[in-house]
């Protein structure tokens, strides 16, 4: 299996579960990650929050770790990257007014190299104007982002454990659902894991 480098975007109040988890689980089969924040530097970290499902209205939310920031974001060349992945968290609603971070979408898309995004993740994608005519899971509060950016919503199942998959786009509405999301994500990389 060839290694993918791939570029993950993160910002103060990133699902913990959401960066944490999936970074993980892409280094252990052997690709590269690099984390990259607005206005932050190598060795930087942004704060995470830990969202949970615990029978309220919405989810709660508690602190979580420092994530640590690999890359510097002024730098990104989209063309050193194999692939792209969006966490979700509180993060998305901020960085989608991020130029850079729009344009950094708009080239991976437009390059129909892999975007992966989970829970509020697709805000961003709904900003750089990519979901038209596509469908999309997102955690529910981020369905009408997605309607209004022309895509098709992807009602959630009770539990969020889905992952979806519409060409280059893998989707998913929250942490519950990192081995479906994560599983289609490699398959979409192309990624084979030998037994």
């Amino acid at each position: 299996m060839a290694q993918k480098k791939i570029l993950m975007l993160v910002g103060d109040f990133v699902e913990d579960y959401e960066a944490m988890v999936p970074m993980q689980m892409l280094i252990m089969v052997g690709h590269s990650v690099e984390t990259v924040c607005p206005d932050k530097k190598p060795g930087d970290t942004v704060k995470t929050a830990i969202h949970d499902f615990e029978g309220d209205q919405t989810y709660s939310e508690k602190p979580g770790h420092n994530f640590m920031i690999t890359g510097d974001f002024s730098a990104v060349d989209t063309g050193r990257f194999d692939a792209l992945v969006i966490p979700g968290g509180r993060a998305p609603e901020y960085l989608r007014l991020n130029d850079r971070v729009i344009e950094i979408v708009r080239e991976f898309d437009r390059d129909n190299k892999p975007i992966a995004a989970i829970c509020h993740g697709p805000q961003i994608l709904a900003a750089a104007g990519v979901l038209e005519g596509k469908s999309c899971s997102a955690y529910p509060a981020c369905g009408p982002d997605v309607e209004r950016a022309g895509g098709s919503w992807i009602a959630n199942n009770e539990t969020f454990s889905d992952g979806h998959v519409d060409g280059n786009l893998v989707t998913a509405p929250a942490w519950p659902a990192h081995p479906q999301w994560i599983a289609k994500f490699l398959e979409v990389l192309g990624t084979r894991i030998e037994p």
